[in-house]
Parts: C-alpha cells; structure tokens; sequence
C-alpha cells in the first residue's frame, strides 16, 4: 500500500517534497538557547567565570547616593522648618539669659537675654543644618565625577540633590538674614 501523497493538479512540486518540508522547519530561539544550554561543560560553569560574566552584565546600584540625596533633603528642611535641636539650644540660652541678669537690670538687656540669644542661636543651628544638606547633596552631585565616566546617577537621586541644594541655599540665607537681624528688627525698649 502506497501511503504517499499525491500532489493535487495546479500545486507546485516543491511544495511536497520531503527535502523541502525539511528545509522549512526552523528552530526558535528558545530550542536553540536550550540546546546550548546543554553543550555547557563544568568548565563553563565555573564561579570565577560567571561571576565575571555576571558583573559585567549589571548595573552599578546607586544605593549610596540616593540615601546621601534624601538625607541632603531631609536635612534642608528641617533647615528651614526648625528642629528639636535648635529649640532645645533656644531655650537653654533663653535660660542661662535669665540667670545671668540682675535684678537692676534695664529692659534692653532683658530683651537681649530673652530673645535676641535664642533667637540667634536658633539660626546658628538651622544653619549648621542648611550647610550639611547642600554640603552633602553637592557631594553627590560631584560624585559621577569621580568615577567612571558611564557611571551617571539615576534623574531622581539628581533631582532630589537640586531640591537639597535649592532648600540648602534657602536656609543659608535664612541663617543669615536671622543671625545679623536683617530679617527682623531687634526690639527696644522705649527710653
């Protein structure tokens, strides 16, 4: 029994030919990833080598400089904002004001000791906060300077480190403004 088939009238040769069906079937990418698969030898699997094809194949993590960005921010904030800090080292000097006044003391001094203390030791600390965020968020700003020259910071951790820098500035200029009483005028007592 003949169990070949028959090509039908007005169909091309070359379309029924065992060869040809042969020639058409072609591996995907899949079979053939999974076939080289196979052909690895315990030479090819070895630590040293896929740790090196490994490290070549990542991305450098950004861990450090995203963390040193948001810190920058929090920190400018907390410039601008007030902290624990700086209301604790406003009422210690508000308190060691009062101590160091006499009874006979005029109201020019007792402002001074009241207010004018606390509040410019206030500003010294929120100062000191504003210089450490834009201290820091230039630093990691510089910071794919000093590396690789593909090694780039992902845009958010940038982003993050000119919004660091711009409430930096800002509580810089605060500190200022505060500390030389340039932003409010220091109360007197009427003669």
């Amino acid at each position: 029994m003949d169990t070949t088939k028959t090509p039908a009238p007005n169909a091309s040769e070359a379309d029924t030919t065992p060869a040809d069906l042969e020639k058409a079937e072609i591996p995907q990418p899949a079979e053939a990833e999974a076939e080289a698969d196979a052909e690895l030898t315990d030479a090819d699997l070895d630590d040293d080598t896929f740790a090196e094809g490994a490290a070549g194949d990542e991305q450098p993590s950004h861990v450090g400089a995203a963390a040193s960005a948001i810190v920058a921010a929090g920190l400018s904030v907390v410039a601008l904002s007030g902290s624990w800090v700086a209301g604790i080292v406003s009422e210690r000097k508000s308190i060691t004001g009062r101590l160091e006044l006499t009874q006979a003391a005029d109201a020019n001094a007792q402002i001074a000791a009241q207010f004018i203390g606390p509040w410019h030791s206030t500003a010294l600390v929120n100062g000191i906060f504003a210089t450490l965020a834009l201290i820091i968020a230039v630093f990691v700003l510089a910071l794919p300077a000093f590396s690789t020259p593909e090694r780039t910071l992902p845009a958010w951790v940038r982003s993050v480190s000119w919004a660091a820098i711009a409430l930096g500035a800002l509580g810089i200029l605060l500190f200022v403004l505060m500390y030389f009483d340039l932003l409010l005028a220091i109360p007197k007592a009427a003669a």
